[in-house]
């Protein structure tokens, strides 16, 4: 995955995410919004941590640095023998050079990547806040809209309890109806 590619996939994942849950989970839009913020915080931190552990990978490098190379002091003409363990040694200086400019090339992309994670996690505390008090105003009307109903279920049922009192204490029923033992039904007019 290309430099490109990874910072597209760290913004563009996110927002796939976020039009995805928001189009099916409407109603709790804020924490989605906080999802998304989460989420870009994480894969920007995944990316930084990619780049420092793979920092050897040319495509972090720009272009045109190549790595340096070792001269071979074994092809030197009557000596060249006896400097074979210098070969290795100056091959291995060499290699850790390389790997240091590596290293030093790719940090600051790493940086990159881990400053886009910090922003993402400072815009989230607030987002937090404010997703939480959302969620305790809707808590609150949803304790209301409860409260008011459990009221209305009350009276009726205390309506309920007039009506049967009053049918036990001896109005009419209507007349079409008649109880059976079972069940209810309507009685003919000819029975």
């Amino acid at each position: 995955m290309s430099l490109d590619a990874l910072h597209i996939f760290t913004w563009v994942a996110p927002a796939v995410v976020a039009l995805v849950a928001g189009v099916l989970l409407r109603r709790s839009f804020h924490w989605i919004a906080v999802g998304a913020v989460l989420l870009f915080a994480a894969l920007n931190a995944a990316a930084g941590i990619y780049v420092l552990n793979h920092f050897s990978e040319p495509r972090w490098s720009p272009e045109g640095n190549a790595p340096l190379s070792a001269p071979s002091l074994s092809e030197t003409p009557m000596v060249g023998e006896f400097l074979v363990p210098l070969d290795s040694a100056l091959e291995g200086v060499v290699g850790g050079v390389n790997d240091f400019r590596a290293f030093q090339q790719a940090l600051p992309i790493a940086l990159d990547f881990l400053a886009a994670s910090g922003w993402a996690l400072l815009v989230a505390f607030p987002l937090v806040i404010l997703a939480a008090c959302v969620s305790f105003a809707k808590a609150r009307r949803r304790k209301a809209e409860f409260t008011k109903y459990r009221a209305t279920v009350d009276s009726l049922k205390d309506e309920l309890e007039q009506v049967k009192r009053q049918v036990a204490a001896g109005y009419p029923t209507h007349p079409a109806r008649s109880v059976d033992a079972e069940t209810y039904r309507l009685t003919s007019p000819e029975a």
